[in-house]
């Protein structure tokens, strides 16, 4: 049962000014975004992590940057680990999106949304929590640690899905940018250890 550091990207200018960035490219992190990716390598330095996976999108590659640097990996880059699509939404302000009957749907009964011309939330749980079982069989070892950086809703649906919780209350789940939620997750179930906790990371073991 490998360990999983489910690690969101660091702020930017799309999430600072709140708008929903969705897949647009050269979305970068911004000043305070890369002080977060800077904290998380230097706080994950020790730990024994065996490899690291992100989404193709910038924000997620350059918070993973100094992890991987830190530990002298490969950043192999996943593209099912990508933002939710969500079609005409995308780039557009939450403080407009807010004030639509759509919105209430998406706060409260999420599984029956369907993005204009994007996916279900449904959709995108199936997606990312595919890519993560792929990591799972792959690094299938107890003393397996393995970084995963990519967006805010994928991984609280995938939080979602490991513990057994309705699709309809992934919302109530918190994922701040720079923060890490780990999982150990394996074929004997899945146990949450920490959820959108940030540096320093005190629970993780160090290299030997």
């Amino acid at each position: 049962m490998p360990l999983l550091l489910l690690i969101r990207h660091g702020e930017n200018e799309y999430v600072k000014t709140g708008k929903m960035a969705g897949r647009l490219p050269g979305v970068h992190l911004n000043e305070k975004g890369q002080k977060q990716a800077q904290a998380l390598g230097e706080a994950l330095r020790e730990a024994p992590i065996k490899a690291i996976y992100a989404s193709p999108l910038e924000r997620a590659l350059e918070t993973a940057a100094p992890i991987a640097e830190s530990h002298k990996l490969v950043i192999q880059q996943e593209p099912e680990l990508m933002d939710t699509l969500v079609g005409k939404w995308q780039g557009k302000s939450l403080a407009v999106l807010r004030l639509t009957k759509a919105w209430k749907m998406v706060q409260n009964a999420p599984s029956r949304f369907r993005f204009p011309e994007g996916e279900t939330f449904l959709e995108c749980q199936m997606r990312i929590v595919n890519v993560l079982e792929r990591i799972i069989q792959k690094h299938n070892k107890p003393q397996d640690i393995v970084a995963v950086v990519f967006h805010a809703d994928p991984i609280k649906l995938a939080v979602a899905h490991f513990l057994g919780m309705p699709l309809d209350h992934f919302q109530r789940l918190g994922c701040d940018t720079g923060s890490l939620t780990a999982i150990h997750a394996g074929e004997a179930g899945a146990h949450l250890v920490k959820l959108n906790y940030r540096p320093p990371f005190d629970f993780l073991p160090k290299k030997k």
